[in-house]
């Protein structure tokens, strides 16, 4: 995980767009994300893991495009009831490129994100990031998220995360939600529930 500062003060640059997925361009946008969030993530994600979310939640994942029409960030999320809980959002992957870090992109990616579930009537919205990556906790605290739970030892390289919570509405906190994921396997299609996917491995 890189360690690098978001300053969400400081504007994109003017030259980016930012567009929600289109699956009628998924051959193009997949490969492209695959190979900005495989570069940094903590842990390999086979193609199903992309597809998950993509195919029932596309509307929830933002891109940042450059002046050329390539990608240098992404955000990717979902939304649904939880085992009889609030209706909750989840951050599954965050990453942008090396080069154009530093400059609030993830944060308005992120915030695209929460401002359309947001729509969606969501309550929460939770994450989990690796407990190193300062850069990624200081990006979702600024917009409001708290910390948990630490899970230890939660990723594949050894590592351990926080668990974040964004609260959207009050009293949803004390509704009692279960955060616990199961893990996919990798290279399988996807289950009906969740994989664990680590947001956190957030590359900011």
């Amino acid at each position: 995980m890189a360690s690098l500062t978001d300053n969400s003060t400081t504007k994109s640059p003017s030259t980016l767009r930012y567009i929600q997925y289109d699956p009628s361009r998924e051959i193009e946008y997949l490969t492209a994300m695959r190979q900005l969030i495989s570069k940094d993530l903590s842990e390999p994600y086979s193609i199903y893991v992309y597809r998950y979310f993509l195919y029932q939640w596309g509307d929830l994942c933002f891109l940042a495009m450059d002046s050329n029409d390539k990608l240098v960030g992404v955000v990717v999320s979902k939304l649904e009831p939880h085992r009889g809980g609030p209706l909750r959002g989840y951050i599954a992957m965050l990453a942008v490129r090396e080069e154009y870090r530093g400059q609030g992109i993830a944060t308005r990616l992120v915030r695209m994100a929460i401002d359309k579930m947001i729509e969606r009537n969501a309550d929460e919205v939770a994450l989990e990031t690796e407990v190193v990556n300062t850069a990624a906790m200081k990006l979702y605290e600024r917009l409001g998220f708290l910390r948990s739970k630490r899970l230890h030892r939660y990723y594949l390289n050894g590592n351990s995360a926080y668990r974040l919570v964004l609260y959207l509405k009050e009293g949803v906190g004390s509704i009692g939600a279960n955060y616990d994921y199961p893990v996919p396997i990798p290279g399988a299609p996807p289950q009906t529930t969740t994989p664990q996917i680590p947001a956190g491995g957030s590359v900011v």
